[in-house]
């Protein structure tokens, strides 16, 4: 069982380093010129400091040593995490090619396998129990990397990212709370920690940016957390519990594949048209943008938690509603070959004539 009072105290100590260590990153990314220059597809306009996620790896780093968790898996998973580290590092200062970028998540994700940490089985109503086989291991290292990826693709505005993440490791916490999936609550506990800690710097407007460092760090941990504590579970729709707590990741990256490969774009080009840049386009302010894809992730989360304990009946009404919600989503997002939505542009002028209006 868990120790209420270390969670707590681990929890503390992960949101004070970060907190306290993020102004000394800022000045060793300044010295290091790793920084955000401004541009066409950027929304800041002015140099920003990145390397952010030392800060949050610290805090996380700190926080474990509190709790000094106990799992077969754990060397391999911090072995992963920091190949994943310094891989974001170099990315922020010299601005790596994909290519190398996909090596180091490729290697990451390689000790997370060797040491059999892997998504085995999934779970089906009526049928049953799964087993994956050969496909085991193409489908963990598909989803380590597109998790990845899927964080760092929606870190383009101030606190996003870092937001996003938090909301849906409380999300995880709470099912591994209630599962009982100790190291899963031990990871989420002092992520959620150092999230928030970082995310007083980083919320806009932000005087330091997480980077590579920082949104490839949280995505493959929030991978590793999703494996351990829901790919797991032997409940209804085990498989879609996970995809449910990070729909607007998951989803806005599917977006931006399904578009670039519509317009022939390289799929690893980035653009401005993710739903955050298209939020902003359509007149609502860079913090209440924020706040609305925040909301969208609160509710997946609550979704996601109602999901994995629900009867089939229940399961299926829940499905209904996520299906509905995405479908908002998908309109927010506009259309996925880059057009507009007509739901987005009322929206966005009507905000914009009341806020003219004031």
């Amino acid at each position: 069982m868990f120790n209420y009072t270390d969670l707590a105290i681990a929890f503390l100590i992960a949101l004070i380093s970060a907190f306290l260590l993020t102004n000394p990153v800022k000045k060793l990314a300044i010295k290091l010129k790793a920084v955000d220059l401004p541009n066409y597809r950027k929304i800041h306009k002015k140099v920003t400091p990145r390397l952010g996620g030392v800060a949050i790896f610290a805090g996380v780093l700190l926080g474990g040593l509190y709790l000094q968790p106990r799992h077969p898996h754990l060397p391999e998973i911090i072995l992963g995490g920091i190949v994943i580290l310094i891989t974001g590092a170099l990315d922020d200062r010299f601005a790596i090619r994909p290519v190398v970028k996909l090596t180091g998540q490729l290697i990451a994700a390689s000790f997370l396998i060797s040491s059999g940490l892997i998504i085995d089985r999934i779970t089906l109503p009526i049928i049953g129990m799964i087993d994956l086989g050969f496909m085991s291991v193409l489908i963990t290292v598909l989803w380590i990397i597109g998790i990845t990826n899927a964080i760092n693709l929606i870190d383009g505005l101030d606190g996003l990212a870092t937001g996003v993440s938090t909301i849906a490791l409380s999300s995880m916490l709470v099912m591994a709370v209630i599962d009982v999936k100790i190291l899963a609550a031990y990871l989420c506990v002092i992520l959620i920690g150092a999230n928030l800690g970082f995310l007083y710097h980083n919320f806009y407007p932000a005087n330091i940016y997480m980077g590579d460092t920082g949104s490839n760090f949280l995505g493959y941990m929030i991978a590793v957390v999703s494996i351990v504590g829901l790919f797991k579970n032997i409940a209804l729709f085990s498989f879609i519990i996970p995809v449910i707590v990070l729909a607007v990741p998951i989803f806005d990256t599917l977006f931006a594949i399904t578009r670039r490969a519509y317009n022939k774009e390289p799929i690893m080009m980035p653009d401005n048209k993710h739903i955050h840049y298209r939020l902003i386009a359509a007149g609502f302010s860079h913090r209440k943008t924020v706040l609305i894809i925040y909301a969208f992730s609160v509710l997946f989360g609550f979704m996601a938690i109602l999901f994995s304990y629900a009867s089939l009946t229940t399961a299926l009404v829940i499905t209904f509603l996520v299906l509905f919600l995405l479908h908002i989503f998908a309109e927010i997002g506009g259309l996925v070959m880059g057009g507009k939505k007509p739901f987005l542009d009322t929206v966005g002028k009507t905000f914009s004539k009341r806020k003219r209006g004031r």
